[in-house]
């Protein structure tokens, strides 16, 4: 199992965000520990869809980097990146404001792929997706 890589710090992580779509989005990661990252999203009228509900791409956006950024900082000693290689969301409810919370836990960290699962809350603490993504380590 790969341990939390002590190079890898929020800030690190916002840093590398600079100009890319998940600073577009407004995500922000709040914390980072062994095996977990958990992050937030504002929820703005530019990120809903015609209907005037949560986007999908934006539940994904949020789900998808935080996996991605708990991936980095889970990433063997020799990997230099990974990639997305299979991505699955179940949604079962919706937000209009608010801010979303996204809790990433690693099911698998093996030295070729891992596994992370993300659940996407609205403000009122409800669930609103089931997310999960297999990740391919980059030698």
């Amino acid at each position: 199992m790969s341990l939390l890589r002590t190079d890898v710090s929020i800030d690190r992580l916002h840093e590398r965000q600079r100009g890319k779509l998940p600073d577009w989005l407004g995500f922000r990661a709040i914390s980072l520990d062994a095996g977990r990252l958990r992050a937030e999203l504002d929820v703005r009228p530019d990120l809903l869809a015609p209907n005037g509900f949560l986007h999908a791409a934006t539940v994904i956006g949020l789900a998808d980097t935080a996996c991605g950024y708990a991936c980095f900082a889970h990433l063997p000693d020799n990997a230099k990146n990974f990639t997305t290689v299979e991505l699955k969301s179940n949604f079962v409810g919706t937000a209009r404001e608010g801010t979303l919370t996204a809790v990433a836990t690693a099911v698998h960290l093996g030295r070729s792929t891992q596994v992370w699962d993300a659940t996407v809350s609205g403000p009122d603490g409800k669930t609103i997706a089931l997310f999960r993504c297999t990740q391919m380590v980059l030698y």
